[in-house]
């Protein structure tokens, strides 16, 4: 897993693992959290879903921060469409766009 990960990364990359064992934001400090990256000129954020039994070491050393979307536990799938609204939220809070409500 690791090593396929690592063909698709760049040096350039910051590398955000959604892992159980990373820091719990709030939707406004997610967004926070990737406005800054922006501000910052972070060419491509990559955020990356855990296997079933979490990251290889080599993984956990490659990346610049970890971000837990919940202390339950989900399925690959429900993961990626929760990060998908999750991103979008995030969007919608930096844009001021009514899609979250305050």
């Amino acid at each position: 897993e690791a090593e396929v990960l690592l063909k698709h990364l760049q040096q350039s990359d910051i590398v955000v693992l959604l892992d159980e064992k990373g820091r719990n934001l709030t939707s406004k400090e997610f967004a926070s959290f990737i406005e800054s990256c922006s501000v910052q000129s972070v060419k491509n954020l990559v955020f990356v879903v855990g296997g079933a039994y979490g990251f290889s070491e080599k993984i956990y050393e490659l990346a610049h921060h970890k971000i837990a979307l919940s202390k339950m536990t989900f399925t690959h799938q429900m993961v990626r469409l929760i990060f998908v609204e999750q991103l979008y939220r995030g969007l919608a809070i930096i844009r001021n766009l009514p899609y979250h409500n305050p």
